[in-house]
């Protein structure tokens, strides 16, 4: 059954965010651009600093992620159409490749050997899943009549609740 975002009734055009208000695919890619902020951070910062920005950057993907799997992929799923599903599976898998990274260095600190080079590898893994998300997948989403006002609307409030959910102990 198709959710209320993915109505596809004849002539029904995509839903705009109101002045102020984002939309779906602008949240996400305010994260991406505070993401990208916190690795260029990490790579000038001291060994202090760095076991901070990973956390920060840990916890930032790990709400991102979760975000993304539970409301906007399965929106996108509905309303992009079957021949559009391996972009979203491959997304999915990525975002698996990358909570296992997360785990990895969630679990060391900033002087444990490899702590750097795990940083790194999710930075670029990041970059690529990003790329292929605002080149590919967002200008897909933004064709569809998917309302991504409403759904941004939710995944802001779903985001907040994770951030204050999960950020407890992360400054």
């Amino acid at each position: 059954m198709k959710s209320p975002d993915t109505d596809k009734r004849a002539g029904a055009k995509p839903a705009k965010a109101r002045e102020g208000q984002d939309d779906a695919i602008d949240l996400l890619m305010a994260d991406h651009r505070e993401v990208e902020k916190m690795f260029g951070q990490f790579e000038k910062g001291g060994d202090g600093r760095k076991d901070q920005l990973a956390q920060k950057i840990c916890l930032a993907l790990k709400v991102h992620t979760q975000v993304e799997e539970e409301l906007f992929y399965p929106a996108a799923r509905d309303a992009l159409s079957d021949r559009d599903e391996a972009l979203l599976d491959e997304a999915v898998v990525e975002h698996a490749s990358a909570k296992q990274l997360i785990g990895e260095i969630e679990a060391m600190d900033a002087g444990d050997d490899l702590f750097d080079a795990r940083v790194k590898v999710l930075s670029e893994m990041i970059e690529h899943h990003v790329a292929e998300e605002e080149k590919e997948m967002f200008p897909k989403v933004r064709k569809t009549d998917l309302d991504l006002a409403a759904l941004g609307a939710r995944m802001k409030a779903r985001k907040d609740e994770l951030m204050s959910r999960m950020g407890s102990g992360v400054s």
